[in-house]
């Protein structure tokens, strides 16, 4: 189980419950050295994490909570945070506290380098893999892409069509599939997510002029309005006096005209509701070498190369 897994992902899978299931069979995790994962229960007052092994108490001492708690580069906030969720860890020992009690020593910080070792060896750049969204900020999603290990998913990176902020796409905790875009001399990662949105062929198929459809509002521009109908796919409305950016609208398709990439909208209604388009994955052999976004006889070109 020493795999490539965001926290979360390998908790209810039946080797992780058989390795919890008795402590013989976590002196056998101790000596192969297995990626485990279960809740913490409590961060106690010197910040060790308490685990609930199932058959055991687990105790992750504060220095092994993760990587660059030690130098101060990960604080702190980070291990309180994962009170009421799974973490993974590999087992270190077996101690007995004051009372005579038997528990385990783990180390999620041992977890998160066997994941970094299995980057580095294991995975190419534009391979696909599971990940977390943690944290949104405005220039991009953080997300879990093993153990706790964090990469960034810059905002441009997230879908074709544009956004203000990650959170009109993602929210915390979302699990979603992402390419691996760039691994950097110190080992950061960065991610990219619209490749796996599908081209602007495969999203357009899916409508018809005539139609009338429900999007969201991207951009007000003097010029026109731009509304996203599928993640990967906008098209542009003719001015709408009282039209906000965010707001949910039902749009009539005018035309589709392929050949330049474009999408012509009336807008029939705008108001204040939450609506996100579904996501979906179009994209799924690994890894990916080169993307192109636009149809092939189409002038404006978007693509995407992945060299390693």
């Amino acid at each position: 189980m020493n795999g490539f897994y965001p926290e979360g992902k390998i908790y209810e899978t039946q080797e992780n419950k058989r390795s919890l299931s008795s402590v013989a069979a976590l002196g056998d995790a101790i000596v192969r050295e297995t990626v485990l994962e279960a809740p913490v229960i409590m961060c106690d007052t010197d910040h060790n994490l308490i685990v609930d092994l199932g058959c055991m108490k687990g105790v992750i001492p504060r220095s092994e909570g993760a990587i660059g708690i030690d130098d101060g580069s990960t604080r702190d906030i980070a291990l309180i945070s994962r009170v009421g969720r799974t973490v993974c860890f590999v087992v270190t020992e077996f101690k007995t506290d004051k009372n005579g009690e038997m528990y385990a020593v783990l180390s999620r910080k041992r977890a998160q380098e066997i994941c970094k070792e299995h980057i580095k060896v294991g995975l190419q750049i534009g391979e696909i893999i599971d990940a977390k969204i943690t944290h949104l900020e405005s220039f991009g999603a953080f997300c879990d892409i093993g153990c706790g290990n964090i990469a960034l998913l810059p905002i441009d990176a997230i879908s074709v069509s544009r956004i203000s902020h990650p959170k009109d796409r993602f929210k915390v905790g979302d699990d979603i599939k992402a390419i691996i875009k760039n691994i950097a001399p110190d080992g950061k990662i960065t991610l990219s997510h619209k490749e796996l949105l599908g081209t602007w062929e495969e999203n357009a198929q899916n409508f018809s002029a005539g139609q009338t459809v429900t999007g969201v509002v991207r951009s007000v521009e003097d010029y026109g309005i731009f509304v996203e109908i599928t993640p990967n796919l906008a098209g542009l409305a003719e001015p709408k006096e009282g039209v906000k950016v965010g707001q949910r609208a039902s749009v009539y398709i005018k035309s589709i005209l392929r050949d330049k990439m474009k999408i012509k909208l009336i807008i029939i209604d705008s108001f204040d509701a939450f609506y996100s388009p579904e996501i979906k994955y179009f994209e799924t052999a690994s890894p990916i070498t080169e993307w192109s976004y636009s149809p092939k006889d189409c002038y404006k070109r978007i693509s995407t190369k992945f060299c390693g």
